[in-house]
């Protein structure tokens, strides 16, 4: 069984066609999407749409899910993300802001494994240090969890006294070790925070006991126009380039 996993999408149609497009040529059985669907990005409605045509097999919500579909306020959100929470907010078509709403809070137990957005005892927390991930790993019962939110594709692991803390690269695969357990984040599809502009993505092949990272060129600056047209905030366009 092989696993396609995305994560915060934040309404980059461009990237999104293209990652699943890479993925269909290397091949999946189940999609699962840890959340963050819109937000940033100038296409929620087709993203939602593309997404939910392919039939994922498990979707859980993010942040910019909730402020987005009017769940919360975003009272914590920067000026930034409020703003394109706004304006998304404003954007979608009543039946997806209804789906949105309708998304599962993480953890969700993904068949045999779990899918977050932030850390899974905390759907909007940043899992960002070996503190974080020690914390997480005491707190929780799992083997392998995924988990998005802060755009960087890594991989945390534990076994016993020991722990590691490793940055993923493009087209890198990462064997799992049954005495180890992991919390690995695929970084983000929409908007990558990793000084990488390509898009990101990983499969999860249970069989084998392995994750494979990928990243994927995309439209960048069809998807940077689309923001500066909409009106949306200049800085959020910008990042595209240079994945910051």
């Amino acid at each position: 069984m092989r696993y396609l996993i995305l994560s915060d999408l934040h309404a980059n149609l461009e990237a999104l066609r293209s990652v699943l497009a890479d993925a269909d040529a290397k091949g999946f059985d189940r999609l699962l999407c840890l959340g963050d669907i819109v937000g940033y990005g100038a296409n929620p409605n087709e993203v939602i749409e593309l997404l939910r045509a392919r039939r994922p097999y498990a979707v859980i919500r993010g942040n910019h899910d909730k402020v987005a579909c009017g769940i919360e306020d975003g009272e914590h959100f920067n000026d930034i993300a409020l703003t394109a929470a706004v304006w998304t907010r404003e954007a979608l078509a009543p039946e997806n802001r209804r789906y949105l709403r309708e998304l599962p809070q993480g953890p969700v137990d993904a068949g045999g494994f779990l899918i977050s957005h932030g850390n899974p005892y905390d759907e909007d927390g940043y899992l960002l240090s070996e503190v974080d991930a020690l914390m997480t790993f005491e707190s929780v019962p799992f083997s392998l969890a995924f988990f998005g939110h802060t755009h960087f594709a890594c991989s945390f692991s534990i076994a016993g006294e020991r722990s590691n803390l490793e940055m993923l690269g493009e087209d890198q695969v990462l064997r799992l070790d049954p005495e180890w357990r992991y919390l690995i984040n695929p970084g983000s599809i929409g908007q990558p925070r990793d000084h990488n502009p390509r898009a990101a993505y990983a499969l999860y092949d249970r069989d084998a006991s392995s994750v494979s990272l990928h990243r994927v060129r995309y439209d960048v600056a069809a998807a940077q126009k689309k923001i500066s047209d909409s009106g949306l905030p200049f800085p959020l366009a910008y990042r595209l380039e240079f994945g910051v």
